[in-house]
């Protein structure tokens, strides 16, 4: 495996690490690079990582992206599900139309509330996600469309919001925004957007003309960890042997 790691496949690798000593947690990856980031992790440092179809069911298999879970592990009802949910045993990572320097994230429309120009996706559960456990979000294309000053709608609540809601809030954990360019945080100045890792070959100055709102930048950004030879092989040969994530991240 001797080509180097596609950005692609670095992101991937970064959503895989947001489960490193997670144990068995729910991991519910939204989106390509996520998924693949999801069965890599169980496939390497986390065995006990959770998966499942989205509906009702657990899975002890690790399928390949586009291939269907067949070796069932257990029930996973609503009533299940809420429970995890409410104990903060679960890791979402969820898209964003449009995040802010806070966090907060909107999935739900653009333009005003009263008159918006675009519908999107609706809410989806994004508020009990980010007030209960671990959340992180994935943006395929890092523009200053989505990184913006002020979002539209609310359906994620970002720190600001968390920290007027006071102990309500005490398990509010936006662990990390993953990017084609970087991997962020929120740990800049007030709990703010902060530039975390820049992936290989990227200049920080381009992640910050990408970025539509401030961005805090440490003194030194490191590069984004890229996959080792084994982590490599399993992505390209195991998890994503048709290339899907080629279409979510192509390569610049």
């Amino acid at each position: 495996m001797s080509a180097a790691a596609t950005r692609a496949e670095i992101a991937a690798t970064a959503c895989g690490d947001l489960f490193l000593g997670a144990g068995a947690i729910l991991a519910s990856p939204t989106g390509i690079i996520p998924s693949i980031g999801a069965r890599l992790a169980r496939l390497t440092h986390n065995p006990a990582l959770l998966l499942s179809d989205g509906a009702a069911t657990l899975y002890a298999d690790t399928p390949p992206i586009g291939h269907p879970f067949e070796v069932r592990e257990g029930s996973l009802p609503y009533r299940a599900l809420f429970e995890l949910i409410a104990s903060g045993r679960r890791h979402v990572i969820m898209g964003a139309a449009q995040l802010d320097r806070h966090g907060n994230q909107n999935l739900s429309a653009i333009g005003p509330h009263d008159r918006p120009t675009r519908q999107l996706l609706g809410a989806r559960a994004a508020a009990a996600n980010t007030i209960n456990h671990p959340t992180s979000y994935f943006v395929a294309r890092h523009q200053p469309r989505v990184f913006v000053d002020r979002v539209d709608t609310v359906t994620g609540i970002g720190s600001d919001r968390a920290r007027a809601l006071g102990p309500a809030a005490r398990f509010h954990d936006i662990r990390a925004i993953i990017t084609d360019l970087a991997v962020l945080d929120l740990s800049g100045p007030g709990g703010t957007l902060a530039l975390r890792t820049v992936h290989p070959g990227v200049e920080v100055a381009a992640v910050v003309e990408a970025t539509g709102c401030a961005l805090h930048v440490p003194a030194v950004t490191p590069e984004t960890r890229a996959p080792d030879a084994h982590e490599l092989t399993l992505i390209r040969e195991r998890i994503d042997p048709d290339r899907h994530r080629e279409r979510e991240i192509p390569e610049p």
